[in-house]
């Protein structure tokens, strides 16, 4: 499955188009992981805790959407893009959505090289 930001993906041409596809995923924040935020805001930098449970959230999003699009028959999702939003104090949704299609490689016109 091609996955792309973009309206078109390069060396291939959209054939047919599918419709809208999502997924979303709900998470609530972990009480060790709010601890260890808590600290670290103190003294400044990274906070991994919630860095690693947004990279979970965007992959567990990103599968959803993917299985939709398969259901769907298709092979490539373009114009992809991510939000987010408060659902409850400590709870987050992301979502993520783009148009799925069924793409082919493009082919060079006889002559041309």
């Amino acid at each position: 499955m091609l996955v792309v930001n973009t309206e078109t993906i390069p060396g291939y041409r959209v054939v047919e188009l599918r419709g809208l596809v999502q997924g979303n995923t709900v998470r609530a924040k972990h009480l060790g992981r709010d601890i260890a935020a808590g600290l670290k805001n103190l003294v400044g930098g990274e906070l991994r805790g919630y860095t690693e449970l947004l990279t979970e959230s965007r992959r567990e999003a990103m599968q959803r959407m993917i299985a939709q699009a398969q259901q769907l028959g298709a092979n490539a999702i373009v114009n992809v893009r991510f939000s987010t939003s408060a659902v409850t104090q400590g709870a987050a949704e992301l979502y993520v959505y783009g148009t799925a299609v069924v793409v082919e490689p493009e082919t060079a016109v006889a002559g041309e090289m």
